[in-house]
Protein backbone atom coordinates (compact mmCIF):
# COMPACT_ATOMS: atom_id res chain seq x y z
CA UNK A 1 0.00 0.00 0.00
CA UNK A 2 1.55 3.58 -0.92
CA UNK A 3 2.43 5.64 2.18
CA UNK A 4 3.25 9.03 1.84
CA UNK A 5 4.20 10.96 5.08
CA UNK A 6 5.55 14.29 5.76
CA UNK A 7 6.37 15.67 8.80
CA UNK A 8 8.27 18.95 9.71
CA UNK A 9 10.70 18.66 12.93
CA UNK A 10 11.61 22.83 14.50
CA UNK A 11 14.16 22.54 17.25
CA UNK A 12 14.10 18.98 17.59
CA UNK A 13 10.50 18.63 17.93
CA UNK A 14 8.20 17.24 15.54
CA UNK A 15 5.49 20.40 15.27
CA UNK A 16 3.44 19.45 12.21
CA UNK A 17 2.64 16.00 10.11
CA UNK A 18 0.71 14.29 7.27
CA UNK A 19 0.82 17.52 5.44
CA UNK A 20 1.90 17.54 1.31
CA UNK A 21 5.31 17.16 0.54
CA UNK A 22 5.83 20.75 -0.91
CA UNK A 23 3.78 22.27 1.75
CA UNK A 24 5.73 20.87 4.67
CA UNK A 25 9.60 21.70 2.89
CA UNK A 26 8.24 25.13 2.90
CA UNK A 27 6.62 25.20 6.25
CA UNK A 28 9.88 23.77 7.87
CA UNK A 29 11.80 26.69 5.83
CA UNK A 30 9.66 29.19 7.31
CA UNK A 31 10.36 27.77 10.49
CA UNK A 32 14.17 27.09 10.42
CA UNK A 33 13.45 23.12 11.15
CA UNK A 34 13.68 20.45 8.84
CA UNK A 35 11.06 17.82 6.83
CA UNK A 36 11.35 14.43 6.58
CA UNK A 37 9.29 12.71 3.49
CA UNK A 38 8.91 9.24 3.66
CA UNK A 39 7.36 7.39 0.83
CA UNK A 40 6.63 3.81 0.79
CA UNK A 41 6.02 1.28 -1.73
CA UNK A 42 4.87 4.35 -4.18
CA UNK A 43 4.69 4.10 -7.94
CA UNK A 44 7.78 5.43 -9.73
CA UNK A 45 5.74 8.07 -11.62
CA UNK A 46 4.91 9.41 -8.09
CA UNK A 47 7.89 9.30 -6.64
CA UNK A 48 9.55 11.18 -9.52
CA UNK A 49 7.12 14.24 -9.51
CA UNK A 50 7.42 14.41 -5.82
CA UNK A 51 11.06 14.27 -6.07
CA UNK A 52 10.83 16.54 -9.22
CA UNK A 53 8.02 19.40 -6.88
CA UNK A 54 10.39 19.34 -4.06
CA UNK A 55 13.26 20.64 -6.54
CA UNK A 56 15.84 17.75 -5.75
CA UNK A 57 18.56 17.22 -7.59
CA UNK A 58 17.19 15.26 -11.33
CA UNK A 59 20.47 12.91 -10.97
CA UNK A 60 19.55 11.96 -7.51
CA UNK A 61 16.09 11.74 -8.52
CA UNK A 62 16.52 9.54 -11.09
CA UNK A 63 18.71 7.08 -8.65
CA UNK A 64 15.76 6.83 -5.91
CA UNK A 65 13.93 5.47 -8.92
CA UNK A 66 16.35 2.16 -9.41
CA UNK A 67 17.15 -0.73 -7.38
CA UNK A 68 20.51 -1.25 -6.73
CA UNK A 69 23.17 -4.46 -5.55
CA UNK A 70 25.03 -2.68 -2.78
CA UNK A 71 25.02 -0.38 0.09
CA UNK A 72 26.67 3.40 -1.71
CA UNK A 73 26.64 7.20 -1.02
CA UNK A 74 27.14 9.73 -3.57
CA UNK A 75 27.07 13.75 -3.94
CA UNK A 76 24.72 15.04 -6.09
CA UNK A 77 25.33 19.45 -5.86
CA UNK A 78 24.09 19.96 -2.10
CA UNK A 79 22.14 16.74 -2.13
CA UNK A 80 23.56 13.82 -0.37
CA UNK A 81 22.48 10.48 -1.49
CA UNK A 82 22.42 7.24 0.40
CA UNK A 83 21.29 3.89 -0.35
CA UNK A 84 21.19 1.60 3.14
CA UNK A 85 20.28 -2.31 2.77
CA UNK A 86 18.44 -3.67 5.87
CA UNK A 87 18.41 -7.40 6.41
CA UNK A 88 16.01 -9.64 7.51
CA UNK A 89 17.41 -13.43 8.22
CA UNK A 90 14.78 -16.66 7.38
CA UNK A 91 15.80 -18.85 9.42
CA UNK A 92 13.37 -22.13 8.32
CA UNK A 93 14.58 -21.26 4.79
CA UNK A 94 18.18 -20.25 5.11
CA UNK A 95 17.24 -16.81 3.38
CA UNK A 96 18.92 -13.72 4.02
CA UNK A 97 16.23 -10.62 2.65
CA UNK A 98 17.72 -7.55 1.64
CA UNK A 99 15.36 -4.79 1.12
CA UNK A 100 16.62 -1.14 0.18
CA UNK A 101 16.06 2.19 1.58
CA UNK A 102 17.11 5.34 -0.55
CA UNK A 103 17.83 8.28 1.14
CA UNK A 104 18.15 11.99 0.01
CA UNK A 105 19.45 14.39 2.08
CA UNK A 106 19.87 18.12 1.68
CA UNK A 107 20.19 20.83 5.18
CA UNK A 108 16.50 21.20 5.89
CA UNK A 109 15.12 18.01 3.63
CA UNK A 110 15.37 14.33 4.23
CA UNK A 111 13.50 11.88 1.41
CA UNK A 112 13.44 8.15 2.23
CA UNK A 113 12.02 5.77 -0.67
CA UNK A 114 11.38 2.37 0.58
CA UNK A 115 10.16 -0.21 -2.14
CA UNK A 116 8.07 -2.02 0.02
CA UNK A 117 6.40 -2.03 3.64
CA UNK A 118 8.26 -4.61 5.30
CA UNK A 119 11.04 -1.87 6.47
CA UNK A 120 9.54 0.11 9.45
CA UNK A 121 10.93 3.40 9.63
CA UNK A 122 8.50 3.96 12.91
CA UNK A 123 11.27 3.18 15.21
CA UNK A 124 14.11 5.83 13.69
CA UNK A 125 10.72 8.43 14.60
CA UNK A 126 10.36 7.28 17.50
CA UNK A 127 14.04 7.71 18.37
CA UNK A 128 14.03 10.84 17.05
CA UNK A 129 10.57 12.12 19.24
CA UNK A 130 12.34 10.24 22.41
CA UNK A 131 15.67 12.06 21.97
CA UNK A 132 14.94 15.94 20.76
CA UNK A 133 19.05 16.84 21.53
CA UNK A 134 19.69 14.37 18.76
CA UNK A 135 16.57 15.67 16.33
CA UNK A 136 18.37 19.71 16.61
CA UNK A 137 21.20 17.92 14.61
CA UNK A 138 18.57 18.12 11.48
CA UNK A 139 18.71 15.71 8.41
CA UNK A 140 21.77 14.25 9.41
CA UNK A 141 20.08 13.33 12.59
CA UNK A 142 17.75 11.30 11.17
CA UNK A 143 20.61 10.22 8.32
CA UNK A 144 22.88 8.45 11.64
CA UNK A 145 19.89 7.06 13.35
CA UNK A 146 18.85 5.18 9.82
CA UNK A 147 22.45 3.89 9.57
CA UNK A 148 22.43 2.81 13.36
CA UNK A 149 19.05 0.86 13.25
CA UNK A 150 20.16 -1.21 9.96
CA UNK A 151 23.26 -1.64 11.30
CA UNK A 152 21.60 -3.12 14.67
CA UNK A 153 19.22 -5.17 12.44
CA UNK A 154 22.47 -7.05 10.93
CA UNK A 155 22.80 -8.77 14.15
CA UNK A 156 20.23 -10.93 14.59
CA UNK A 157 20.74 -11.71 11.14
CA UNK A 158 24.82 -12.35 11.42
CA UNK A 159 23.81 -14.60 14.57
CA UNK A 160 21.19 -16.39 12.81
CA UNK A 161 23.61 -16.94 10.12
CA UNK A 162 26.33 -18.03 12.52
CA UNK A 163 24.22 -20.41 13.81
CA UNK A 164 23.43 -22.35 10.84
CA UNK A 165 27.86 -22.29 10.12
CA UNK A 166 27.85 -24.35 13.42
CA UNK A 167 25.47 -26.89 12.23
CA UNK A 168 27.11 -27.40 9.33
CA UNK A 169 30.53 -27.44 10.91
CA UNK A 170 28.85 -30.52 13.06
CA UNK A 171 27.52 -32.19 9.88
CA UNK A 172 30.74 -32.27 7.64
CA UNK A 173 31.89 -35.38 9.29
CA UNK A 174 29.02 -37.07 8.73
CA UNK A 175 27.74 -38.79 5.75
CA UNK A 176 24.95 -36.00 5.27
CA UNK A 177 24.28 -35.73 1.41
CA UNK A 178 23.13 -32.34 1.47
CA UNK A 179 25.91 -30.97 2.98
CA UNK A 180 27.19 -29.45 0.39
CA UNK A 181 24.05 -27.97 -0.91
CA UNK A 182 23.52 -26.52 2.17
CA UNK A 183 27.21 -24.67 2.07
CA UNK A 184 26.03 -23.61 -1.28
CA UNK A 185 23.36 -21.89 -0.95
CA UNK A 186 24.10 -20.62 2.66
CA UNK A 187 27.36 -19.02 1.41
CA UNK A 188 25.10 -17.46 -1.74
CA UNK A 189 23.23 -15.77 1.29
CA UNK A 190 26.41 -14.43 2.46
CA UNK A 191 27.78 -13.06 -0.29
CA UNK A 192 24.07 -10.89 -1.05
CA UNK A 193 24.92 -9.59 2.94
CA UNK A 194 28.41 -9.23 1.83
CA UNK A 195 26.95 -6.77 -1.28
CA UNK A 196 25.02 -4.69 1.74
CA UNK A 197 27.43 -4.35 4.51
CA UNK A 198 31.08 -4.48 3.09
CA UNK A 199 30.78 -0.69 1.79
CA UNK A 200 29.34 0.59 4.58
CA UNK A 201 32.59 1.42 6.42
CA UNK A 202 33.71 3.75 3.30
CA UNK A 203 30.14 5.41 2.78
CA UNK A 204 30.40 6.35 6.65
CA UNK A 205 33.78 7.89 6.18
CA UNK A 206 32.63 9.73 3.32
CA UNK A 207 29.63 11.03 5.10
CA UNK A 208 31.75 12.41 7.97
CA UNK A 209 34.15 13.80 5.29
CA UNK A 210 31.01 15.91 2.98
CA UNK A 211 29.26 17.00 6.75
CA UNK A 212 32.58 17.78 7.91
CA UNK A 213 32.14 21.36 7.44
CA UNK A 214 29.30 21.11 10.13
CA UNK A 215 30.64 21.58 14.16
CA UNK A 216 27.34 20.12 15.29
CA UNK A 217 27.65 16.94 13.87
CA UNK A 218 31.56 16.28 13.92
CA UNK A 219 32.24 12.96 14.47
CA UNK A 220 29.29 11.55 15.07
CA UNK A 221 30.05 8.58 12.23
CA UNK A 222 33.05 7.71 13.85
CA UNK A 223 31.14 4.93 16.46
CA UNK A 224 28.63 3.98 13.15
CA UNK A 225 31.83 3.33 11.19
CA UNK A 226 33.73 1.06 13.86
CA UNK A 227 30.24 -0.78 13.98
CA UNK A 228 30.01 -1.58 10.38
CA UNK A 229 33.20 -2.53 10.40
CA UNK A 230 32.42 -4.88 12.85
CA UNK A 231 30.00 -6.20 11.23
CA UNK A 232 31.56 -6.00 7.64
CA UNK A 233 34.07 -8.45 9.13
CA UNK A 234 31.98 -10.72 10.73
CA UNK A 235 30.49 -11.21 7.02
CA UNK A 236 34.02 -11.46 5.44
CA UNK A 237 35.09 -14.34 8.07
CA UNK A 238 31.57 -16.46 7.48
CA UNK A 239 32.84 -16.34 3.68
CA UNK A 240 36.15 -17.67 4.57
CA UNK A 241 34.68 -20.28 6.97
CA UNK A 242 31.59 -21.47 4.08
CA UNK A 243 34.91 -21.49 1.54
CA UNK A 244 36.97 -23.31 4.23
CA UNK A 245 33.76 -25.60 4.93
CA UNK A 246 33.33 -26.64 1.09
CA UNK A 247 37.08 -27.31 0.60
CA UNK A 248 37.22 -29.27 3.50
CA UNK A 249 33.80 -31.47 2.41
CA UNK A 250 35.73 -31.51 -0.46
CA UNK A 251 38.92 -33.34 1.24
CA UNK A 252 36.30 -36.02 3.14
CA UNK A 253 35.03 -37.06 0.42
CA UNK A 254 38.18 -37.39 -1.71
CA UNK A 255 39.38 -39.15 1.44
CA UNK A 256 36.23 -41.74 1.34
CA UNK A 257 36.64 -42.40 -2.48
CA UNK A 258 40.33 -42.92 -1.66
CA UNK A 259 39.65 -45.72 1.15
CA UNK A 260 37.04 -47.32 -0.46
CA UNK A 261 39.28 -47.65 -3.77
CA UNK A 262 41.86 -48.70 -1.39
CA UNK A 263 39.57 -51.10 -0.01
CA UNK A 264 38.32 -52.67 -3.70
CA UNK A 265 42.05 -52.71 -4.50
CA UNK A 266 42.29 -55.30 -1.87
CA UNK A 267 40.02 -57.31 -2.37
CA UNK A 268 40.98 -57.28 -6.60
CA UNK A 269 44.47 -58.41 -4.99
CA UNK A 270 42.99 -61.00 -3.29
CA UNK A 271 41.01 -62.23 -5.77
CA UNK A 272 44.34 -61.94 -8.33
CA UNK A 273 45.93 -64.59 -5.89
CA UNK A 274 43.09 -66.96 -5.92
CA UNK A 275 43.04 -67.21 -9.55
CA UNK A 276 46.24 -67.86 -9.89
CA UNK A 277 46.11 -70.48 -7.57
CA UNK A 278 43.14 -72.57 -9.32
CA UNK A 279 45.24 -71.66 -12.62
CA UNK A 280 48.45 -72.73 -11.04
CA UNK A 281 46.51 -76.10 -10.13
CA UNK A 282 44.17 -76.62 -12.76
CA UNK A 283 47.47 -76.52 -15.22
CA UNK A 284 48.95 -78.66 -13.07
CA UNK A 285 46.14 -81.40 -12.80
CA UNK A 286 45.81 -80.43 -17.11
CA UNK A 287 49.53 -82.54 -17.47
CA UNK A 288 48.48 -85.38 -16.37
CA UNK A 289 45.55 -85.34 -18.04
CA UNK A 290 47.06 -84.14 -21.43
CA UNK A 291 49.84 -87.44 -21.17
CA UNK A 292 46.11 -90.20 -20.17
CA UNK A 293 44.63 -88.59 -22.85
CA UNK A 294 47.39 -88.57 -25.51
CA UNK A 295 47.92 -92.63 -24.68
CA UNK A 296 43.94 -93.52 -24.45
CA UNK A 297 43.50 -92.52 -28.22
CA UNK A 298 43.88 -96.31 -29.05
CA UNK A 299 46.09 -95.92 -32.31
CA UNK A 300 48.38 -99.28 -33.00
CA UNK A 301 51.56 -97.26 -33.77
CA UNK A 302 52.03 -95.19 -30.61
CA UNK A 303 55.24 -95.13 -29.10
CA UNK A 304 56.59 -97.79 -26.47
CA UNK A 305 52.95 -99.18 -26.46
CA UNK A 306 54.67 -102.42 -26.79
CA UNK A 307 57.61 -101.75 -24.22
CA UNK A 308 57.16 -103.41 -20.56
CA UNK A 309 57.73 -100.45 -19.38
CA UNK A 310 55.94 -97.85 -21.69
CA UNK A 311 53.33 -97.41 -18.99
CA UNK A 312 56.27 -96.53 -15.80
CA UNK A 313 57.11 -94.56 -18.31
CA UNK A 314 54.01 -92.65 -18.64
CA UNK A 315 53.19 -92.29 -15.51
CA UNK A 316 56.61 -90.95 -14.88
CA UNK A 317 55.95 -88.48 -17.54
CA UNK A 318 52.71 -87.22 -16.00
CA UNK A 319 54.32 -86.89 -12.48
CA UNK A 320 57.57 -85.12 -13.92
CA UNK A 321 54.96 -82.17 -16.06
CA UNK A 322 53.01 -81.59 -12.92
CA UNK A 323 55.99 -81.66 -10.41
CA UNK A 324 57.86 -79.20 -13.12
CA UNK A 325 54.79 -76.54 -13.08
CA UNK A 326 54.44 -76.82 -9.24
CA UNK A 327 58.02 -75.92 -8.86
CA UNK A 328 57.67 -73.22 -12.00
CA UNK A 329 54.28 -71.63 -10.01
CA UNK A 330 55.64 -71.90 -6.48
CA UNK A 331 59.00 -69.83 -7.73
CA UNK A 332 56.70 -67.08 -9.02
CA UNK A 333 54.74 -67.18 -5.80
CA UNK A 334 51.85 -68.41 -7.75
CA UNK A 335 51.46 -71.31 -4.95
Amino acid sequence: MTVVQASVYVAGETVETDLDPVRALERARGRGGFAWISLVDAEDELVGRIMSDLGLHPIASRESLRSHQRSLFERYGDDLFVVLQPARYDDAAETVRCDEIDVIASRDLIVTVTRTDRIDLGDVRQRLEAHPDLARHGTTAVLWVLFECVITGYRAVLDGVENDIDEIEDQLFGDDPGVPRRIFDLQREVIDLAHATTPLPDVLSRLDDATAGDEKVSGVWESARGRAQYVADRVQSMRHTLDNALTIHATLVNQRLDEKMADLTVVQVRQNDQVKKISSWAAIGFAPTFVASLYGMNFRFMPELDQPWGYPMALALMALLSAGLFGIFKRNDWL
